[in-house]
């Protein structure tokens, strides 16, 4: 992520002029531009034969670039009237298997209320595994029976990250039409054992919970990037995502950085690197153990695994436009997720 900027010294311009151009005192952009530039580019007095000058990243002539952050420089939260289409790619790796899912979502702000942002979810038909139409009857039952969960309605906690399934009771009302539908256009045995399977979990709240939770599209698009990133625009944290099946998600540190100027497209870019960070061996993720047994004793936590994220933010909503996430683990062979987000303009 860029660090500085550059001012190319105009004919007739002095330092005076320059420093007065972007609202930085004398000193400052001298001392700046000295501790970035060759030795021979140094500025000791005012300008010599200096071509170009080091700036701070904020020092632009257009302030409307500027990010507008809240106290300690947040990033704030401001969803309100978002109305987002978006396709949707999903890559998930284990060794050399890859599998590719394609779809398109709609996300719709819907209210705020105690401190949490209400949103709609809702799928749109049409659902392409690995470039092709899913047109296997398994693969259609799995996906035509979990229209029953849309449209789906969540909170979030104001910086931005997934909390709850707020309309789980609509899924029952909604399953009888959609048994009915299931079992008009196939039915037989694996239909009803895709169904039994369906009211199971619709019968217990926690799993339809669970279920959702474990979303990659869900879980990236209300990641919780808006929060406070210091004076120099970055911050560290431990987080989870679901890369594993597991009741306990891995952890991850990341250090997350912010650009605090828009790019020429309008759009505020934040981007995270990290590394697994858990107490559980590859071992223990296999077997689903929620905490390493031997956690006393184990003194190296567990890195063998990588995150990385790249957001591009609305520069007005500060809503995110496109995302790309990957994450990692090394279980016996190498996981990888990855997941794609690119907001669809309206014809």
């Amino acid at each position: 992520m860029q660090k500085f900027n550059k001012h190319i010294v105009g004919q007739d311009q002095t330092l005076k002029s320059i420093a007065a151009l972007y609202n930085l005192p004398v000193e400052e952009l001298k001392r700046f531009h000295n501790n970035h530039c060759e030795v021979r580019d140094m500025i000791l007095i005012t300008l010599t034969d200096q071509k170009e000058l080091f700036l701070p990243r904020t020092a632009v002539a257009d302030k409307s670039r500027l990010v507008p952050f809240g106290h300690g420089n947040t990033l704030m939260f401001q969803p309100e009237d978002v109305s987002c289409r978006y396709g949707v790619i999903i890559i998930i790796e284990n060794g050399n298997t890859r599998n590719e899912l394609k779809y398109e979502t709609m996300v719709r702000w819907l209210k705020s209320e105690n401190h949490l942002h209400y949103f709609e979810v809702d799928r749109i038909p049409k659902l392409y595994l690995n470039e092709e139409e899913v047109n296997e009857i398994a693969d259609l039952l799995a996906y035509k029976t979990s229209k029953v969960l849309y449209p789906l309605q969540v909170s979030t906690d104001r910086k931005g990250k997934l909390q709850s399934i707020e309309n789980g009771t609509a899924f029952k009302e909604r399953w009888p039409g959609i048994k009915k539908e299931v079992f008009k256009e196939f039915g037989g045995e694996t239909v009803e054992g895709y169904c039994l399977k369906m009211e199971e979990i619709l019968q217990e709240p926690e799993k339809v919970s669970l279920l959702m939770k474990n979303d990659y599209f869900l879980r990236t698009l209300f990641f919780g990037i808006y929060q406070g990133f210091g004076r120099h625009y970055k911050t560290e944290e431990i987080e989870n995502f679901p890369v594993v099946n597991n009741p306990v998600e891995a952890n991850y540190r990341i250090a997350l950085e912010i650009d605090p100027v828009k790019d020429e497209y309008d759009q505020i870019q934040l981007e995270g690197y990290g590394t697994l960070y858990d107490e559980r061996s590859a071992s223990d993720f296999i077997s689903r153990f929620p905490f390493s047994p031997g956690a006393e004793q184990q003194a190296d936590m567990n890195t063998d695994g990588s995150f990385r994220m790249q957001y591009y933010l609305n520069g007005q909503t500060s809503f995110p436009e496109s995302m790309y996430l990957e994450c990692s683990i090394k279980l016996t062979e190498r996981k990888k997720v990855s997941v794609v987000i690119a907001k669809i303009d309206d014809e």
